[in-house]
């Protein structure tokens, strides 16, 4: 019975909808009140028992290495200035057991491409993949929920959930035969399909569990939509001779990707951080209300 130790990390795309602050630094960098989207995404891979994260970078940003490798000068400054605590908090950022590992992707090619690239520390093993720009807020955290479901399963999975019929095109969609409690079959998986061809309205939103032999697939497959190596084609040449299940995991998104959805995120991680919940909470309550007295708001 083997576990998941690896999550792969895409992180090379341009981030276009976010130009211009991802000219230089990836997306992922961007952050949520105090914490990059990244960190949020390896902390949530770490508490699931992943203890390699291998990160797909792009040519020109290093900002993640960066920012997960150690910062000699900060902590002698930190210490010396006696801020203990974001010291302890710059330390301990990811556990002393986890290691990363950074992979370039020289070329944006797709996401099936970006976990292609992994292969040479993957090997032989299943993996997560974890797209950062899905933030995930739940307890446990998505990736924990679906490692623990492939113990017991030993296949490949995607997370899923209900999106509006209208917003098929900007998601792979599976059609599935119901298994267990949040758990399907998937009997056919299409990449951004029209609303009119969508086979369900159940989209993947960025957590995998695959097992090592998807690999062999996106090694095959001709580049799709978009023109690139979709990995969802890849899972579904996987299907033909593998079981993968769908898991409706539980917890609340925000798609990070879009700027609605990052704002968002950005809110209500604000209205439960321990250092400023309650002052937001007040400035937020105190700007409804003159909306309201001013005409502007309902």
């Amino acid at each position: 019975m083997k576990r998941v130790t690896k999550a792969i990390f895409p992180a090379a795309g341009m981030g276009t909808r976010f130009l211009p602050a991802t000219k230089a630094n990836p997306k992922e960098m961007l952050p949520i009140v105090d914490k990059p989207l990244i960190q949020y995404a390896a902390e949530e891979a770490a508490a699931a028992g992943i203890t390699d994260l291998i990160f797909i970078i792009g040519r020109t940003k290093r900002a993640i290495a960066d920012h997960f490798d150690k910062a000699y000068e900060l902590e002698v400054e930190l210490e010396t200035r006696g801020k203990l605590k974001a010291l302890e908090d710059l330390r301990g950022m990811l556990p002393v057991n986890v290691n990363c590992i950074y992979i370039r992707q020289a070329e944006a090619l797709g996401l099936g491409h970006a976990v292609l690239c992994a292969q040479p520390a993957v090997n032989d093993e299943p993996f997560a993949v974890l797209l950062a720009d899905d933030l995930i807020d739940g307890e446990p955290g998505a990736t924990k929920q679906m490692c623990d479901l492939y113990s017991y399963y030993q296949c490949s999975m995607v997370g899923v959930q209900h999106v509006d019929p209208s917003e098929t095109g900007s998601y792979g969609i599976v059609a599935t035969s119901p298994l267990a409690e949040r758990i399907s079959r998937v009997n056919q998986i299409v990449e951004k399909p029209k609303p009119a061809d969508a086979p369900s309205d159940l989209a993947v939103v960025g957590r995998y569990v695959l097992t090592p032999r998807i690999f062999h697939h996106l090694r095959h497959i001709e580049r799709g939509a978009g023109g690139e190596l979709q990995l969802t084609d890849g899972i579904a040449e996987l299907l033909k001779e593998q079981q993968v299940l769908a898991y409706e995991f539980t917890g609340k998104r925000y798609d990070c990707g879009s700027k609605l959805g990052y704002l968002e995120a950005t809110v209500e991680y604000a209205l439960k951080h321990p250092e400023v919940a309650a002052e937001f909470k007040d400035y937020l309550e105190k700007r409804f209300c003159a909306s309201c007295q001013s005409g502007k708001g309902t």
